[in-house]
């Protein structure tokens, strides 16, 4: 049997890696300045998050989800002192997609309302409810029109008023920072804007921040620039540095019953010792402020490189956009320069690289695109 071929793969087979460098079966070190799309939070095969997956290894036979695991109270008791968010629950599940997919099943059974507001360039992953809010025209399938969701600009607080007013709107949606879209970011007032006018007229307001969130932007969760608390919080990625976990923080103010949300896998063992660990290794190595530092660092060197058009984002997750396609570009500094990168569109790359990025890294990072711009 073959695979299915949907994904355009380099020839380079990874066979180990460490914190920022990923090593090839030829033993070409490469810096890893795209972190397998957002996940790799705390580095590559940090040994203190090896050690906490391995410990649980010998309960992988025996999960079940309908029994207690003491391991879920403890990833939500720390992600809640960690992100400020203490008086909220937590609920488990798999992957950014499936967070996103019950946080609007939430919203709709809280507001008895099925119309979905969303923005211009968004991206909140491929289940079926996921791709409809998704602002992709490449991935949205015929199923998706049953879906009843509202596209608007990004920041228009006009507009969102507008389409609220109507009165069918269970939820407004909006990532921290968009990450498909570019590394566009909401400005702080109109995420407030879009807190209050949520509260009056009767939606929630959910922020997607799996890519943006679990310190990548500086702050734990990018919206925290705005002085906001959204019903909902979407998290994935790097909250298991490449281990398949995610969920939901839910605002005290909704209630939950029996049989409202499910998950097989969501919280197993493995899943909560990854998360975990990456809790613990954010606090004790403070890479939320590394994050902070080091991209406002890069931002400042990549801001004086006058090929590229405009420069997106926060903490360490930038976008770059030139005024030409940048295929060739991001093919050099792979194989040319030994440099990971990621893209979005046809103009962009996306720098998404491990929260334990050093000044040094970026300096190594901002010599090569130069020499390859000049």
């Amino acid at each position: 049997m073959k695979l299915f071929d949907v994904y355009p793969l380099f020839d380079i087979n990874p066979v180990k890696a460490k914190d920022c460098y990923i090593t090839d079966e030829h033993g070409i070190e490469y810096l890893d300045l795209y972190g397998g799309h957002a996940v790799i939070s705390v580095g590559h095969t940090h040994p203190y998050y090896v050690r906490k997956i391995s410990d649980q290894l010998e309960k992988i036979g025996f999960y079940s989800n309908s029994v207690q695991n003491p391991m879920q109270e403890e990833l939500a008791l720390k992600l809640g002192e960690l992100s400020g968010y203490t008086d909220y629950s937590f609920f488990f599940c798999n992957s950014g997609a499936e967070a996103n997919e019950n946080a609007l099943k939430l919203a709709s059974f809280h507001t008895g309302k099925d119309r979905i507001i969303t923005f211009e360039k968004a991206f909140h992953g491929r289940t079926s409810a996921a791709v409809a809010i998704t602002d992709n025209p490449k991935i949205i399938a015929p199923i998706n029109d049953t879906v009843k969701r509202t596209f608007l600009p990004l920041n228009d607080r006009v507009q969102l008023e507008n389409a609220l007013k109507i009165g069918d709107v269970a939820a407004v949606i909006v990532e921290g920072i968009q990450g498909v879209g570019g590394c566009c970011v909401p400005d702080p007032s109109f995420l407030q804007a879009a807190s209050e006018l949520c509260k009056h007229y009767g939606a929630l307001l959910i922020l997607d921040e799996i890519q943006s969130g679990y310190g990548r932007s500086g702050k734990f969760f990018a919206h925290q620039y705005a002085p906001i608390k959204p019903d909902i919080i979407s998290v994935a990625k790097g909250m298991g540095n490449g281990f398949p976990i995610g969920g939901i923080l839910i605002s005290p103010e909704l209630k939950p019953w029996s049989g409202m949300l499910g998950t097989t896998f969501g919280g197993n063992y493995l899943a909560c010792a990854a998360g975990i660990a990456v809790l613990d290794i954010l606090k004790e190595e403070h890479l939320i402020e590394n994050a902070f530092e080091v991209g406002n660092y890069l931002f400042l060197r990549l801001s004086k490189i006058t090929q590229i058009k405009e420069l997106r984002g926060k903490g360490l997750m930038i976008g770059m956009e030139f005024d030409f396609p940048i295929a060739t570009l991001r093919k050099q500094l792979l194989f040319e320069e030994k440099i990971f990168t990621g893209v979005t569109g046809t103009h962009v790359i996306r720098i998404l690289p491990p929260l334990t990025l050093t000044k040094d890294q970026c300096d190594l990072f901002v010599q090569a695109l130069e020499k390859l711009l000049n």
